[in-house]
């Protein structure tokens, strides 16, 4: 790769290796040169450019991080398109991270343009939220550097990989001491219920005995049902002989591990009836704060085998209790970083009257109704929820959606224009969303990767707030928006879209690169759609 700052005029198909904003434009760093920049960026008096020329053999920053991620990534982790040289690993399931840390370190040895960054190993995440991400540091690395890293990568079972939870039927024994009210145990039992909802587990079975061996052994045996047994002493477990313990060793288990080097957490009992674990929680499971009988029961749940070294591994980053220099840190929602959420909305209300009478939404290609093919993308692609503005002919055009599972709008004023069938579709969007993918139900060569690459693209905090995709330099639909933007869309009128924000907010936008045209091609004409059907698919 060729690094350099180049005549203008020696510019043409290099990479902009920096943003450059001028009036009226702005050329994002990573751009294509093409005829037309070059020409702009004379006109404004610009006569040099820092920009990058692969060469032979080099492999561009998003095919490779694509090759890594994918190289990387094992079950219930999927690979978001890449986009600036990063690719997200996204959670499928509900699961904890497995992560190889010794082969993960050595991929990160192999060459500092090569970087995997993931969540602490073990971490629990839910549907949707972000693992791991690749990062190629330069535009592109040599193809041998990238095979370099991906036979370290392939060599033997994934590095990473989500655990997923498999819900077990689970008792929960208390024992009880004089003086012990009644709304410590129920609160114990609400608590531990919702530990295990969150481990997508049903909630417990409860029996309660007198806080003597004897009595709590008797109960031990009883939990014959259940798949893993929590106990939780009315008095803390203070040594192996102590009534926990002895019960288990009465009824015929045994004990594997006593204390933990975790804080709250540490009085935490391990043991085994069978091939049933057992667990003595420590007082701190009474709270519903994470402390160290979390890190034991998820492993356990998610049928990650634990045992006392592994407890005894546990001490780096062990320390959960407040200090004060720390003050309250998880009274706090735990940041566990999440895919963005980007619903998908699909104009389809529209009249067709330049059609010469035909719904074109009706009309099939290639087998499916037009309007079939748009959302069958949107369902294709990471978007959810996906949201169909009807119109005219709403009838006809709901029984041509048929029971996909997608949210119906209709615009009793669809023919005011297409802002009113933008506001209906807006404000029937749920609170929850990052983003909105504004798709044109008329664009049948729109695949769901088209709709993957603009989310991936999207990075408010780094400044790609509204996502447009690109042909060649020219920019097309759908456009992916900010949250941020949907007051302003509402408040739109007549019969256009919301396409002279991105000139309004020309800093905030970001060009995404499309592998075809098919992000131009709408199908307004009899004539378009003729042609239309005589391309190759």
């Amino acid at each position: 790769m060729i690094f350099a700052e180049l005549p203008l005029a020696e510019a043409e198909g290099a990479l902009l290796a920096h943003s450059i904003r001028v009036k009226g434009a702005a050329f994002r760093k990573g751009r294509r040169l093409g005829a037309a920049d070059i020409a702009a960026l004379s006109a404004v008096g610009q006569t040099t450019v820092a920009a990058v020329r692969l060469e032979p053999g080099d492999v561009t920053e998003d095919e490779a991080a694509r090759q890594v991620a994918e190289a990387v990534c094992g079950e219930h982790l999927s690979v978001a398109a890449a986009f600036t040289g990063r690719a997200n690993l996204v959670a499928e399931a509900p699961g904890l991270l497995v992560v190889d840390r010794e082969r993960l370190d050595a991929a990160n040895l192999v060459d500092e343009s090569i970087t995997i960054a993931t969540l602490a190993p073990f971490d629990l995440l839910a549907k949707g939220d972000m693992a791991a991400t690749v990062k190629i540091i330069p535009f592109a690395v040599p193809g041998e550097t990238l095979d370099r890293c991906l036979a370290l990568a392939r060599l033997g079972k994934p590095i990473l990989r989500l655990a997923t939870m498999q819900p077990r039927r689970v008792a929960l024994i208390q024992t009880l001491l004089p003086g012990i009210k009644d709304s410590v145990l129920d609160k114990t039992r609400e608590v531990t219920n919702q530990r295990l909802a969150e481990l997508q587990c049903p909630p417990v079975t409860e029996r309660r005995c007198a806080h003597r061996s004897a009595d709590l052994a008797r109960e031990i045996a009883a939990s014959s049902e259940a798949e893993v047994i929590l106990i939780a002493g009315a008095s803390a477990i203070t040594d192996r002989r102590d009534v926990i313990p002895a019960a288990l060793a009465a009824s015929g288990g045994e004990i594997i591990h006593f204390g933990m080097p975790v804080d709250p957490g540490n009085l935490l009992l391990l043991g085994r009836l069978g091939e049933r674990p057992v667990l003595g929680l420590p007082g701190c499971a009474r709270s519903p704060k994470v402390n160290g009988f979390d890190w034991v029961l998820r492993r356990l749940i998610a049928d990650l085998p634990v045992a006392g070294a592994d407890i005894m591994r546990m001490g780096a980053g062990g320390l959960l209790k407040e200090i004060p220099t720390r003050p309250q840190p998880r009274d706090e929602p735990a940041l566990v970083p999440r895919a963005p959420r980007v619903a998908a909305l699909v104009l389809a209300a529209g009249r067709s009257s330049r059609m010469g009478g035909a719904n074109k939404l009706l009309t099939e290609v290639e087998g499916r109704a037009m309007v079939s093919r748009a959302i069958d993308a949107a369902l294709a692609s990471r978007a959810r929820p996906v949201l169909v503005v009807v119109g005219h002919e709403a009838a006809r055009l709901k029984a041509a959606i048929g029971d996909r599972p997608v949210t119906v709008v209709e615009n009793p004023a669809f023919a005011t224009g297409m802002a009113s069938s933008l506001k209906a579709g807006l404000q029937a969007l749920p609170g929850e969303i990052d983003a909105v993918l504004v798709c044109l139900a008329d664009m049948p060569r729109v695949g769901p990767e088209v709709l993957d690459r603009l989310i991936s693209a999207f990075n408010p905090l780094e400044g790609r707030a509204i996502c447009v995709p690109t042909w060649e330099g020219k920019r097309g639909n759908p456009v992916l928006w900010a949250r941020r933007f949907i007051p302003e869309m509402i408040g739109l009128a007549g019969d256009v879209g919301a396409r002279h924000l991105i000139g309004q907010y020309g800093e905030l936008v970001a060009e995404v690169a499309m592998p075809d045209d098919g992000v131009l091609l709408d199908i307004d004409t009899p004539e378009a759609l003729a042609h239309l059907r005589q391309r190759p698919a």
